[in-house]
């Protein structure tokens, strides 16, 4: 399984409203195209940033699903207008599960 470790940094004193636009326009959004989503998770040290995780059973599934959802009108009309100018920086690491773990531990 491939587990996508999102870390976002908002714009100062913008992340309670960007987390509950996340919650109940993006969240949503991603599910509804078979993404599995685990956060959002507020860091407790720094008040401008949050994690969440996405888990994927391929690399391939990953860019397909991330692809659809990215063109999907929910991105472009809905989600990206808002959330993206409450962003200051976003970055992305692509982990691979040890055989040892599950996809049941994670939710999927």
């Amino acid at each position: 399984m491939y587990i996508e470790v999102c870390s976002y940094r908002v714009k100062p004193g913008r992340r309670e409203e960007f987390l509950e636009h996340f919650e109940t326009k993006g969240i949503p959004a991603i599910r509804a195209h078979g993404i599995r989503v685990l956060g959002p998770l507020p860091d407790l040290e720094n008040p401008n940033r949050f994690v969440w995780l996405r888990s994927f059973a391929s690399r391939e599934e990953r860019d397909r699903l991330n692809s659809a959802f990215h063109h999907s009108a929910a991105w472009v009309n809905e989600i990206a207008p808002i959330a993206m100018p409450m962003l200051q920086s976003w970055d992305f690491a692509v982990c691979e599960t040890s055989a040892r773990y599950t996809q049941d531990e994670l939710g999927g």
